[in-house]
């Protein structure tokens, strides 16, 4: 063997090593799909594969024996849990599709199912009655216990739930709102920061945190509500001193949107369904410190907070909790990011930049292996991908495959949350 061919040979090597980006000094290894042994996919007709993905997808979903069944019978069943669910279609639908209320009922813990079952009944028209146009969906705790709403079964049953609502009632996807009261506001608090990348924006009425961490919820708008003297488990300051770190999370970070209402003169119970304006304290900060009783008449219907946000599916920069997680669903995806349920610490903040074709990652304590999903709308694969990771810059270049595509549409069954290629980072 000649000398030339060795030196070519060590700089395939060498260059198969940056492929792969092995980057030692960080203590991570850097691997991304590199088509071997799949089906490529052109970066010209990124577009019409997602399309025919979706259709391929969608068409054999609506075959499924299991979805007709369930969404005939408004129930839907996991390990030995069933959700069941009233549904009502108001007004005609929007271009873009339905609006999704997911309404949450009141109760909890009881002996016998009666209490849950008023409740539910009573959610069944409880926000829908101001409503012009939506699908409102009121769902039934699946246990009489007092976190009925997010059991360990509830959160593959809402996936399911949202993308049954995708495939049969021509939902747009990027407007699902989840609003709930009482025990419902306990749901609000136990969903949101475990699967915020499903929803638009929530409400929370009359319910409790319970210890809940709020980093997740960077991306997704909510409403807080709770009455001045719902002093059940101290209901009425906890809620203020969770919009209070609210307010300090969105100073730090940005994003956080928020509105925090503690209403006047009220217990566990006010008006919160209708558009009618009543008291909230003019300050919250104020009256929780100070006990300021200065009020202000606000619209605190849920729906018309909510409607103002739409969901963006691929933010530029998100921020994962991997701590506050539901390790029950069936899949392990965050907006654009994945990681096995395994990888449960740390916090990732990742971004991505479509004009410098640049993907950034920032990682605190995470110890176990996690990936950036990618597609044409934030990436061009025909050029390199600069990708950053943790201050320190090397190129990569993914490649598009439709084996990616086709985990991705089936993973969510949301037609807005399709990708063709994957970067994958593992410690050492």
């Amino acid at each position: 063997m000649t000398k030339m061919i060795k030196t070519l040979l060590s700089m395939m090597l060498l260059l198969l090593l940056l492929a792969t980006a092995v980057h030692a000094e960080a203590g991570l290894t850097v691997t991304c799909t590199d088509g071997v042994g799949q089906t490529v996919l052109d970066p010209a007709k990124l577009v019409e594969a997602r399309s025919a993905a979706w259709a391929a997808y969608s068409e054999a979903q609506k075959n499924d024996e299991t979805l007709l069944r369930e969404t005939e019978a408004h129930a839907m069943t996991f390990g030995d849990a069933t959700m069941r669910y009233t549904l009502q279609v108001i007004g005609e639908k929007p271009e873009n599709g339905y609006p999704l209320y997911i309404a949450m009922h009141g109760g909890g813990s009881d002996e016998t199912p009666d209490l849950n079952d008023s409740q539910w009944a009573m959610m069944g028209a409880y926000y829908s009655d101001e409503l012009t146009c939506g699908v409102y969906v009121a769902v039934r705790g699946v246990r009489d216990t007092w976190d009925c709403h997010f059991n360990p079964e509830s959160y593959p049953l809402y996936d399911r739930l949202i993308r049954y609502m995708i495939l049969t009632q021509d939902v747009d996807p990027n407007r699902v709102y989840l609003e709930g009261f009482s025990a419902g506001g306990d749901g609000v608090w136990g969903i949101t920061p475990r699967m915020p990348d499903r929803f638009a924006a929530a409400n929370m009425s009359s319910g409790h945190p319970n210890g809940i961490r709020l980093i997740n919820l960077y991306r997704m708008p909510i409403q807080l509500q709770a009455g001045e003297f719902d002093t059940a488990f101290d209901r009425h300051t906890v809620t203020a001193e969770y919009g209070l770190k609210l307010d300090e999370l969105q100073a730090q970070y940005g994003g956080f949107e928020h509105r925090t209402l503690i209403h006047y003169d009220c217990g566990h119970n006010y008006a919160d369904y209708g558009r009618e304006p009543i008291p909230v304290m003019a300050d919250v900060r104020a009256w929780l410190e100070n006990g300021s009783r200065e009020h202000v008449d606000v619209d605190c219907f849920p729906p018309d907070y909510m409607d103002a946000f739409t969901r963006d599916p691929l933010p530029k920069d998100v921020m994962w909790d991997l701590s506050t997680r539901a390790d029950s669903r069936e899949t392990d995806t965050f907006y654009y990011l994945k990681a096995p349920y395994s990888t449960c610490q740390g916090l990732i903040r990742a971004g991505y930049d479509p004009e410098e074709n640049r993907v950034t990652i920032e990682t605190q304590d995470v110890t176990g292996e996690f990936s950036i999903l990618l597609n044409e709308q934030m990436v061009d694969f025909t050029q390199p991908v600069l990708l950053t990771l943790n201050g320190r810059e090397m190129t990569v270049s993914p490649v598009p495959v439709q084996e990616i595509l086709d985990e991705t549409t089936a993973d969510r069954g949301d037609p807005c949350c399709q990708f063709e290629a994957m970067i994958t980072v593992r410690p050492e």
